[in-house]
């Protein structure tokens, strides 16, 4: 493996000039089915941390079962992780910046490494009876879902690496699944046409999105009627919802309706994702091509901001044992819409 860099166009004195653009390309020497940052902890502190890693690595998951993690900055790579017998289709990094790493194959199973510890496998999680196609850790670290094949999304806890549910409710393949950025939510979305809400703590399903086709005034493509779904994924502020389905469109959802507020239209879109700070959406398509579009910016409410600031740090049944009155429960427990 090696890695490559172009500097942009024009003259010395222009490629020289701090600041100019460049361009790297790892080669992973195998078809990449996935892709992860891991956090920086500390936010500004410098590019390396405590134990020696680079803050900020690149994990790659790839077609011969292989977890290659490179250094963002230079391009070195720092680990090549074995032990999938099959593609490592999805990655996901703990969001605390301990450089806890979870890779979901096509061999059925979910594996946690520590990058911290020189990339040693920490646990195989079994329990799926398909591919496992996506896997997303909890902004506060506690939970993880994976979802595969299957009707069922399965909940595992972070700390223990042991079951805690299985989400049932779909009626097709589980295809992606992500959390609010408080954890108080779980969305996962099907080749049913559904995206399910669920509050993790107590499984139980707060709502269901499905996807209809457009009127026919509005829909350009009328020979499409395939509404099976790809990706699904929450705006960083959570109060927004973006999906991607066959019957080429970009919803954008809020929160508290049940009809999307936006439509992009797109072909052959497989995956998106917010940018971090809201405001654009970056989707992937099958024919290579990464779109960006821009999204609603929303400011929140005192209430949502509240209601986030608290759900970061209490579980569902943290929140019914609390004096307070019956509305206010169901406001912060997300049973109001």
């Amino acid at each position: 493996c090696k890695a490559s860099e172009r500097k942009s166009w024009g003259g010395k004195g222009e490629v020289r000039s701090r600041g100019a653009a460049k361009e790297k390309t790892l080669e992973c020497g195998q078809i990449v089915w996935g892709l992860a940052f891991s956090a920086c902890p500390g936010g500004d502190t410098e590019p390396t941390c405590a134990w020696g890693l680079p803050c900020l690595v690149l994990a790659t998951g790839l077609n011969d079962g292989r977890i290659k993690v490179w250094e963002v900055q230079t391009g070195h790579l720092l680990f090549s992780l074995v032990g999938h017998q099959d593609v490592v289709r999805d990655l996901s990094f703990a969001p605390n910046g301990s450089l806890i790493l979870v890779s979901a194959s096509r061999d059925k199973t979910l594996r946690v490494w520590d990058l911290s510890r020189d990339g040693l496998q920490v646990q195989v999680l079994s329990g799926h009876v398909q591919w496992v196609y996506c896997c997303s850790i909890s902004p506060d670290c506690s939970m993880l879902c994976s979802v595969s094949g299957e009707k069922s999304a399965l909940l595992w806890s972070m700390r223990s690496y042991t079951l805690i549910r299985r989400l049932e409710g779909h009626q097709s393949s589980v295809v992606s699944c992500d959390f609010s950025p408080d954890s108080a939510l779980l969305v996962t979305a099907s080749y049913d046409t559904c995206v399910i809400m669920w509050d993790p703590y107590t499984g139980e399903q707060l709502r269901t999105l499905r996807h209809v086709p457009l009127h026919s005034a509005l829909d350009y493509s009328s020979e499409i009627h395939s509404s099976s779904l790809r990706s699904v994924c929450f705006s960083p502020e959570g109060l927004y919802l973006a999906t991607v389905a066959d019957d080429r469109l970009l919803r954008i959802w809020a929160l508290e309706l049940r009809s999307p507020v936006a439509f992009a239209p797109m072909t052959n879109g497989l995956c998106c994702m917010y940018f971090p700070h809201g405001g654009f959406i970056a989707t992937g398509t099958r024919d290579g091509h990464v779109q960006f579009w821009t999204a609603p910016r929303v400011l929140s409410s005192l209430k949502h901001l509240c209601r986030k600031a608290l759900r970061t740090f209490l579980t569902t049944y943290q929140v019914l044992a609390l004096p307070i009155p019956k509305k206010l429960k169901e406001f912060l427990t997300y049973r109001t819409f």
